[in-house]
């Protein structure tokens, strides 16, 4: 073999191993990114400790209210400024049981003598819905005296049905009051009660006038988290939002920030692609973003829950190297997120205002 043809043989070889080695290079450099393996069996060895249980159950399921069925909403124009309803008066009064005047129509029921718990559950309506509106029935407990949903074993000697005048679907309407109606007369016969119903022009312009006021002040804030290089894994983003506190939410690609009291709504939501949640090989499924939501009126205001926000996407775009961004993919900069936070005031100010402090029974059930 000539000294030439050796040269080439070996110049060839070389190139072959570069291209190889660069190949090699690309395909770990565009690799989603995977959890740290330390992390991984300490969480492994908890779960173990755990009987198997992952512990990530989401305090209460929500669909992305920006999705709701039906709604007849428009977007937030979020302008705190924007006065209170005050077209129609507002019922005063305090606060009865689960019902309030202030987001239901009440009609009372009046007895001649007392019902039984079991009787008011024979008579309940096989849906608790009027169109869209949740409807809800209380007694009033002759050992307690407080208002309470039926129980067995107990005696009441008065009731109230209540219809929401207004949720996320809009206000109630003629149709939805009727239904209403029909609804609490069937129980009212059945404890042998005498109901007595508002006028339904008053309360559809007062359900108006709410709707109104709701459109105007209620935020859902979302932030996406977008991938610099590498893409993510689906556990290299759940380790990552585990550091933060987030737990892993009912459905797959969802985990959420709990409160510190049980059962009430997440202070914060993150999620990404469902199906790259759910591959069979989840550790090859490649994720370049993620969302991070805030629903303002169902969280309380003293969690602090933009400035966790704000936190959080800051800790996980820079762990993470990637970038926090709007829906359209403008990043946002801290003179932006100030301007948020300034406007989340005033609007927390004036649901205070209203009665519907954010994270309030009130506010959750009206902006829900």
């Amino acid at each position: 073999m000539s000294n030439l043809t050796l040269a080439l043989a070996i110049l060839g070889g070389l190139v072959l191993a570069a291209v190889v080695a660069y190949n090699t290079l690309m395909s770990r450099r565009n690799a989603p990114r995977q959890p740290d393996a330390v992390d991984v069996a300490l969480a492994e060895a908890e779960r173990a400790l755990a009987g198997g249980s992952d512990g990530g159950v989401e305090p209460m399921l929500h669909a992305d209210p920006s999705q709701v069925a039906g709604s007849d909403r428009h977007e937030p124009l979020f302008d705190p400024d924007l006065p209170a309803p005050s077209g129609v008066p507002v019922p005063t009064g305090e606060r009865r049981g689960g019902l309030d005047p202030l987001i239901d129509v009440i009609a009372p029921i009046s007895l001649e003598g007392l019902a039984s718990g079991d009787a008011a559950l024979a008579a309940m309506p096989s849906t608790r819905r009027a169109g869209s509106k949740p409807v809800a029935i209380e007694g009033l407990n002759d050992l307690t005296s407080q208002w309470e949903p039926p129980a067995p074993g107990q005696r009441y000697r008065a009731f109230q049905v209540g219809v929401q005048l207004a949720n996320r679907t809009g206000a109630l309407n003629e149709i939805e009051y009727s239904e209403f109606v029909v609804k609490a007369q069937a129980f009212a016969d059945a404890v042998n009660g005498a109901p007595e119903f508002p006028e339904m022009l008053d309360e559809v312009a007062r359900a108006r006038e709410l709707d109104q006021f709701a459109s105007a002040h209620d935020a859902q804030l979302g932030f996406v988290l977008r991938a610099l290089h590498a893409a993510w894994s689906p556990g290299y983003v759940q380790q990552n939002a585990a550091r933060l506190g987030f737990v892993a939410g009912i459905i797959p690609g969802r985990m959420v920030l709990p409160t510190s009291e049980v059962g009430l709504p997440p202070i914060l939501g993150l999620s990404f692609d469902t199906q790259a949640a759910l591959a069979d090989d989840p550790a090859q499924s490649a994720i370049r973003e993620l969302s991070l939501s805030l629903d303002v009126p169902q969280v309380d205001r003293g969690e602090e829950p933009f400035r966790r926000m704000r936190e959080a996407a800051a800790t996980l775009a820079r762990e993470m190297d990637g970038v926090v961004t709007d829906s359209d993919g403008q990043l946002l900069r801290d003179e932006t997120m100030d301007v948020i936070g300034t406007d989340l005031e005033q609007l927390y100010d004036t649901l205070d205002a209203r009665d519907l402090a954010a994270g309030s029974p009130l506010a959750r059930r009206l902006f829900s």
